[in-house]
């Protein structure tokens, strides 16, 4: 046994474990990339939102449609998914409605804005295929309030 406590071999079988947990069970791809999109958000006071109900698939891997609601205290966030050719369009609605910034952030993508109208519905045209999120930015006359969905992938 050495100073650190541990035997002669144990770095050798350490070396060996982690080869074998690599090449059994790797990260999932993208992971690392996905992670970082996360955390681009960790300056900002955010609120984030909870998956509240799918359709079946819908923002999962391949699927091409699909409406997804999302909610968080007092705003419900709901969007329809179309895919269209290799891109989406996403039809969304905020309730309670008003005049929101919404913006769409994929990864590796610019982020996409516009605002809901007073009834508080939102489109958003030729949105890219990828890890995604949707950001809604809420002012009122003395605070501002950021809500965020968790990360779904187009």
């Amino acid at each position: 046994m050495n100073e650190g406590g541990t035997f002669p071999d144990d770095e050798a079988l350490l070396s060996e474990l982690d080869r074998l947990v690599n090449e059994l069970d790797p990260p999932p791809e993208g992971l690392v990339e996905r992670a970082q999109f996360a955390l681009a958000l960790q300056d900002l006071d955010v609120e984030v939102a909870r998956w509240e109900r799918t359709d079946a698939l819908a923002g999962v891997r391949g699927s091409a449609q699909g409406t997804i609601t999302f909610t968080v205290s007092d705003l419900t966030v709901m969007i329809n998914l179309t895919k269209i050719g290799k891109r989406y369009r996403i039809d969304g609605w905020l309730v309670p409605g008003a005049q929101y910034g919404v913006e769409v952030r994929v990864a590796g993508h610019e982020s996409v804005s516009t605002v809901a109208d007073d009834g508080g519905r939102f489109v958003l045209h030729d949105v890219p295929h990828g890890t995604t999120q949707i950001v809604v930015h809420i002012e009122a006359d003395l605070w501002r309030r950021t809500v965020v969905t968790p990360a779904v992938v187009l």
